[in-house]
């Protein structure tokens, strides 16, 4: 369960941060436009901070962090998050400085979208198996 507190935690920090860094950075360089970089906040906040709050809810009442595959989705939906944020960071930073944007970094955000997805049916997954688990304990 520290985990998921710990992980919450960290993603506040960063999601406050990053919020910091779009308002700062654009102002800096007198940039108007859109840019990634103002979806940074919102996806630390809630892909990270608030999913994480939740998860901590479900592990309190299902006692997920007790199984191995808690640990597979944990890293892997993590991954996901980062990923998927650095190349907004690296998108939007790009975009306001008017340089392009290399094609890797869509592909990348691409594989982090992915790992989000498969974090996430890790989850459901868990979560079936816990509540199979208690409607029908082994007797």
């Amino acid at each position: 369960m520290r985990k998921c507190y710990h992980a919450a935690h960290i993603y506040m920090i960063l999601g406050v941060v990053s919020g910091l860094y779009y308002r700062e950075f654009t102002k800096l360089h007198d940039f108007d436009g859109r840019t990634q970089l103002a979806l940074m906040h919102t996806h630390l906040l809630a892909l990270g901070m608030l999913a994480f709050l939740i998860v901590l809810a479900l592990d309190k009442q299902f006692q997920l962090s007790g199984s191995s595959l808690f640990t597979v989705f944990f890293w892997v939906y993590n991954a996901g998050v980062v990923v998927s944020v650095a190349m907004m960071f690296v998108h939007g930073s790009q975009t306001v400085l008017g340089r392009p944007v290399p094609v890797g970094v869509s592909l990348t955000a691409g594989l982090g979208h992915i790992l989000l997805t498969a974090g996430l049916v890790l989850l459901f997954v868990l979560l079936g198996r816990r509540l199979k688990e208690l409607a029908h304990p082994a007797g």
